[in-house]
């Protein structure tokens, strides 16, 4: 028997009993969907997180005075300084794209018909691109609203809204900070939502860090902020970081120098974790599925006695008995997974096209799951087809 004489005969076994065939086939349209499904969740899970931490600001490091030891007295000049700030940039040009760092203070304003506490971040040009922040509108502080001592202000757009009903209106409006006239020049937004992690709170004013640093006790950044090249430089340029600040204060002097390098790694570890046992849940599935083929093809095999008896009565060679249920065995399987990715890759791209959310999909899961729909109908498909090819043809015929 040739392979088209097998496929013939098993569509016509198949189609004796659509019902079964249906049921039978159920079973990898789910696991294979599952399979899809499950690793597109896991990258799309994955691929926001990295989103939302790499949004915070790309290949950052970040440092800030720690502490002077359980035997040292802390001095002002322990803190990290302006002049800091301006020593990585010229020590470490080659390495960073900027450094910037924030001073920060806190003064009383009336919003809504009451005084409230509203917190006021000192820093530069160099903050927007570092800690990727979005000027909704107006403009950001430049380099000559620093030099110069500009007594301007930008402010988060949640405030600007709560003072000026909108963001636009809050340009070229006249608030007073530390009993001084600033004017708004622009509102912003951090390109993430930090949920109140990061130093930027709902109430918050931007000014030059060289105005707020006559209306603040002791001169200190916290944190400082360098943005490195690339990500193979982040942890090379920590460690100079480190260095630079511990040699220009005294010793015993304490600065964390962190990056977000731990916290990515993390992610993506827990990603490839979820991913994994995920695609084992999905794979369990397939094996039932395929259990489930095997079972449906032994009952096949015990109702079609007599037909193989015959067949092998009139010449059919064992080997094209096992081809013919083989081969049915793998048209369910096939048939089942390629529904299931259909499926699979189907819900996702609906979904993107509806919501006009970007949702990956893996070429590599598809190839598997169509890969295992294969080798799930040949697996266990074997049994059946064996047992059909090993029947006595006189003990088949008389089989009732």
């Amino acid at each position: 028997m040739f392979l088209g004489e097998a496929f013939r005969f098993s569509i016509q076994a198949l189609k004796a009993n659509p019902g079964r065939s249906l049921l039978t086939g159920l079973g990898m349209v789910i696991g294979t969907a599952s399979v899809i499904l499950v690793v597109t969740i896991s990258l799309t899970s994955r691929d926001y997180i990295l989103e939302q931490v790499e949004g915070v600001g790309s290949n950052i490091i970040f440092a800030y005075y720690a502490t002077s030891g359980p035997d040292t007295a802390i001095a002002d000049a322990d803190y990290v300084k302006l002049a800091d700030v301006e020593a990585m940039r010229e020590q470490l040009s080659a390495d960073i794209v900027a450094a910037t760092g924030v001073m920060t203070n806190f003064d009383r304003m009336l919003i809504g018909g009451k005084q409230q506490d509203v917190k006021v971040i000192g820093t530069d040009s160099y903050y927007q691109s570092v800690r990727n922040i979005i000027c909704s509108s107006g403009r950001f502080l430049d380099d000559s609203d620093v030099t110069l001592r500009t007594k301007v202000a930008v402010l988060t757009d949640k405030l600007a809204e709560r003072l000026y009903g909108s963001r636009a209106a809050a340009a070229g409006q006249i608030i007073k900070l530390f009993g001084l006239q600033f004017t708004v020049i622009g509102t912003f937004h951090e390109k993430v939502e930090t949920f109140g992690q990061s130093e930027v709170e709902r109430d918050t004013i931007l000014i030059p860090v060289t105005v707020l640093k006559y209306f603040t006790p002791v001169e200190r950044i916290d944190p400082m902020y360098v943005q490195v090249r690339s990500p193979e430089q982040v942890d090379r340029v920590a460690m100079r970081v480190q260095e630079i600040l511990e040699a220009r204060h005294r010793p015993g002097a304490r600065y964390h120098v962190d990056t977000l390098t731990a916290i990515l790694n993390a992610v993506k570890n827990i990603s490839l974790i979820l991913s994994a046992v995920l695609i084992m849940i999905s794979a369990i599935t397939l094996i039932i599925s395929g259990l489930g083929i095997m079972n449906i093809m032994l009952v096949t095999v015990t109702e079609r006695t007599r037909e193989i008896g015959l067949r092998l009565a009139v010449g059919a060679a064992p080997r094209e008995i096992l081809l013919q249920f083989l081969t049915e065995a793998i048209i369910v399987s096939l048939t089942g997974g390629s529904i299931g990715i259909l499926m699979g890759a189907g819900i996702p791209l609906a979904i993107t096209a509806v919501a006009d959310v970007r949702i990956p999909i893996s070429v590599g899961a598809i190839i598997v799951a169509f890969g295992v729909s294969c080798g799930v109908g040949l697996i266990f498909g074997l049994l059946p087809a064996n047992r059909a090819a090993r029947l006595d043809p006189t003990e088949a015929l008389r089989y009732e």
